[in-house]
């Protein structure tokens, strides 16, 4: 048995719905502008040719129903409803219907940005990793597996602050579907079990402030919710 200097870090995981095990994060991989509408809102134009990618860190995982402390470094902290995927079989290299198999089960996510530090790091054409690989950011429900949910596509994406609807589409949205992604992302990565794919956001992001609670759904799955606390 390997002895370490310090306690090595916790196994970040996610409930999955009728299973008495969790799933296991080992990298978060995320789309950008995948919903054209958003990318508008952002005042950028869409690669409808393929996906393009950022990363999260397995802190970035959260809990739905948790509380986020408003994180450091920024003002303007913003969120993002998305459909989430886990992979439960090896992908390489995969052609979309064989990626499609690969696909163990759904979740609503929340990406949530520092979108003043991504701005300037757009600006200066540079990573976005202070924008996007925050603590905590990562917010995940719980699962459900692949084939109890179906084709995706016609299921209601959305989410509200304070009660207040701010985000509203259809799956069927996406420029790039689930298939095409996993396809896609096989020809750059070994991909296979703990890997989670956040698929982006519909249009209608914004900004919180400490005390906004958070609450979305889709269709046919877990919904999803987040308190935003005070700074630490």
């Amino acid at each position: 048995m390997t002895d370490y200097l310090f306690p090595a870090p916790k196994v970040q995981s996610i409930p999955v719905i009728g299973e008495a095990a969790e799933y296991p994060v080992h990298r978060i991989f995320c789309v950008g502008r995948n919903y054209a509408a958003h990318a508008a809102e952002m005042g950028a134009e869409v690669d409808r040719e393929a996906p393009f990618y950022f990363t999260k860190n397995p802190h970035a995982v959260l809990a739905s129903g948790a509380v986020l402390p408003y994180p450091p470094g920024t003002a303007d902290f913003h969120y993002e409803m998305e459909l989430v995927l886990v992979l439960g079989q090896k992908v390489f290299r995969a052609a979309p219907d064989e990626a499609a198999q690969a696909i163990y089960a759904y979740g609503c996510g929340l990406d949530m940005t520092r979108r003043d530090l991504q701005g300037k790091a757009k600006d200066k054409r540079r990573p976005w990793d202070l924008g996007k690989d925050v603590e905590g950011s990562a917010v995940l429900a719980p699962l459900t597996r692949a084939g109890q949910v179906g084709a995706i596509g016609p299921q209601r994406i959305h989410l509200d602050v304070n009660g207040a609807p701010r985000q509203d589409a259809v799956l069927a949205d996406m420029i790039h579907g689930v298939a095409e992604i996993v396809a896609d992302l096989s020809h750059y990565y070994h991909l296979g079990p703990g890997d989670v794919i956040m698929t982006g956001t519909p249009a209608g992001v914004g900004a919180v402030s400490e005390g906004d609670v958070l609450t979305g759904g889709i269709e046919g799955l877990a919904p999803i919710s987040l308190t935003i606390g005070a700074p630490e």
